[in-house]
C-alpha cells in the first residue's frame, strides 16, 4: 500500500474515532437510572443477543500516555472491594435480560483485568456465567499487561474459557518504555506469549502504539522485527492520543519529547509496509489481521460491526456493561456508568450506575449506519442505502458528499451517483471520510465543541 506522506500531513487533525455515532461527549447526564431501566425493560425480551464488557480500572503502575479509566495502586484489597460491588452490579443487570439471550461475546477490558489473582479470574467468570447464558461458539477475550502476569494467570484465563487474549506491547524500544514509565523487556514479551500459545488459546492480539515520546524510525522498526518475528493472529496499532486537557497522566509526558509530524508520517508509512509486507491485511482503523482472520471474512461479507470494543463480527448484540465507566448500548440507547470510582460505588448500593447517556433518534441512526458501513465495508451503496432508509441518499447526504470531493481529488475515496468506495489509501483516513457524515461537528460556537485526539 502506498501513498504521498503529504496527505498525512493535510488529513491530520482533530476527530472521533467512531466507536459510537454520536460519540460520548454528546451524552447527557439527563439520561439517568430511570430511563436506563426503561430501556432494559423494554429490551428484556427483544431477539438481539448479549455482549458483555467487564471493566477492571486496576494497574499495579501509571503509564504516562493511558488514556483509560484507571487507578494504579498496589493494594489488593481494593480489587477485593470492588468485585463485591461488582458481582451486584451483574446481578441486577442479569435479572433485567431474559435468561434465554445468549451472548455471543464476552470482553474485559480496563486498567488491566489480570490485575485481578487467578483465582479471582476464575470466580469473576463463573459469576457471571452463573447469571448469564454464554453461547458455546462465544467469543471470550480479555486484555493482558506482561508485568506482573504468571503462568497462572494465563491458566485461569484458558480454563475459564477466553479464547481470544490481546496483549499490551505499545513498543520495545527502551528508550520509550522508560519514557512513559512501562518498562517490559522483550524476554518478558516472549515469555507471556509463549503461555498464552501453550494454553491453546484460539487468538493472539498485540497491541502496539505510534506517536510515543522519544519513539524513532529505528527503534518502532526493530520493535516490529520482534513482533512480526512472533507472529501474534492480529495487531492493534494505536496512534497515542495526546489529551492532556483530558487526562493528567499524560502532563508527564514533555511535549518536546513527542515524535514531529515528519517523524510520525514515517511511522505510519513504515508500519504499513513492514505488516503487509509480512502477510497482514489491514482492515482499517489501527486493525491489522492474517488473511484467514475471522473480521477480514466479516469485512468481505459485509458483516464486520464496530463498537466500544472496536471492530467485531458481532452486529446483532445488545452490550450490557459493567464497571466503572463501563458503556452499555442497545439499538436506540448509549448508557455509561459513573466515571468516579467512589460515585460508581455507591451508585451500585442503591441501584443502577448510570451516570449519563443518550436516546437516539431517526436521523442519529441513519447517520450511525452510514458511518459504520464506511469504516466497516469501506464503501457506502446509496441505491441500497436509500432503500434501507426510504430517502434519497444522494440527496440527504449532499453535504458529505461535497465535503468528499477534496479527498477524491486526493484518491482517497472514488463517488458515482451509486456508490462511495474508500480505495486502498484512503483506508488510513477513515476517520476523516467518516467526519463527513458527522452532523455534530462544527454545529457550535467553538467554545462548547469536544475536543479529540489527531486522526493521524
Amino acid at each position: 500500500m502506498q501513498f504521498d506522506p503529504s496527505l498525512l500531513a493535510k488529513y491530520s487533525k482533530p476527530g472521533p474515532r467512531y466507536t459510537s455515532y454520536p460519540t460520548a461527549p454528546h451524552f447527557s447526564e439527563s439520561f439517568g437510572e430511570q430511563q436506563w431501566l426503561e430501556e432494559l425493560r423494554a429490551t428484556r425480551d427483544c431477539e438481539r443477543d448479549l455482549s458483555l464488557y467487564t471493566h477492571i480500572p486496576f494497574c499495579d503502575t501509571l503509564c504516562y500516555y493511558c488514556g483509560c479509566n484507571m487507578v494504579a495502586t498496589r493494594n489488593y484489597n481494593r480489587a477485593t472491594e470492588y468485585l463485591g460491588h461488582l458481582f451486584n452490579e451483574i446481578d441486577r443487570m442479569a435479572a433485567l435480560a431474559a435468561p434465554g439471550r445468549l451472548v455471543r461475546q464476552l470482553h474485559w477490558g480496563g486498567g488491566t483485568p489480570t490485575y485481578l489473582h487467578p483465582d479471582d479470574i476464575r470466580r469473576l467468570y463463573a459469576h457471571i456465567a452463573s447469571r448469564y447464558t454464554i453461547a458455546a461458539d462465544a467469543e471470550i477475550g480479555c486484555e493482558m499487561d506482561p508485568r506482573e502476569l504468571t503462568r497462572e494467570h494465563v491458566l485461569a484465563l484458558s480454563e475459564s474459557g477466553f479464547n481470544r487474549l490481546s496483549l499490551g506491547v505499545q513498543e520495545l524500544d527502551p528508550l520509550v518504555q522508560e519514557a512513559v514509565n512501562r518498562v517490559q523487556p522483550e524476554a518478558m514479551i516472549r515469555e507471556v506469549y509463549g503461555w498464552m500459545r501453550d494454553s491453546g488459546v484460539a487468538s493472539i492480539n498485540m497491541d502496539l502504539m505510534v506517536g510515543l515520546p522519544r519513539q524513532s524510525i529505528a527503534g518502532f522498526s526493530r520493535t516490529l522485527d520482534r513482533v512480526i518475528d512472533m507472529a501474534p493472529d492480529r495487531l492493534a496499532v494505536f496512534s497515542y492520543a495526546h489529551v492532556p486537557w483530558m487526562k493528567k497522566n499524560q502532563k508527564l509526558i514533555p511535549e518536546s519529547q513527542l515524535p514531529d509530524l515528519d517523524t510520525r508520517i514515517a511511522l505510519q508509512q513504515l508500519l504499513l509496509e513492514r505488516l503487509t509486507d509480512a502477510g497482514y491485511l489491514y482492515i482499517g482503523m489501527d486493525h491489522y489481521a492474517r488473511p484467514d482472520d475471522e473480521l477480514v471474512s466479516a469485512q468481505r461479507n459485509k458483516t464486520l460491526y464496530r463498537n466500544f470494543q472496536g471492530y467485531t463480527t458481532h452486529k446483532n448484540c445488545d452490550i450490557h456493561a459493567f464497571g466503572v465507566s463501563a458503556i452499555s448500548q442497545t439499538e436506540s440507547v448509549y448508557v455509561q456508568n459513573a466515571k468516579s470510582l467512589p460515585l460508581w460505588q455507591d451508585k451500585v448500593g442503591h441501584g443502577l450506575a448510570t451516570e449519563r447517556g443518550l436516546r437516539i433518534e431517526r436521523e442519529d441512526r441513519l447517520r450511525r449506519d452510514a458511518i459504520l458501513r464506511i469504516m466497516c465495508d469501506l464503501e457506502l451503496d446509496l441505491a441500497a442505502f436509500s432503500r434501507d432508509w426510504d430517502i434519497d441518499a444522494n440527496a440527504h447526504f449532499a453535504d458529505a458528499i461535497a465535503e468528499l470531493l477534496p479527498m477524491q481529488a486526493d484518491g482517497l475515496v472514488e463517488i458515482d451517483p451509486h456508490l462511495i468506495r474508500v480505495t486502498e489509501s484512503g483506508r488510513i483516513f477513515l476517520r476523516n471520510i467518516a467526519m463527513c457524515f458527522d452532523a455534530y461537528l462544527h454545529t457550535g460556537d467553538g467554545n462548547d465543541e469536544p475536543r479529540y485526539s489527531r486522526t493521524l
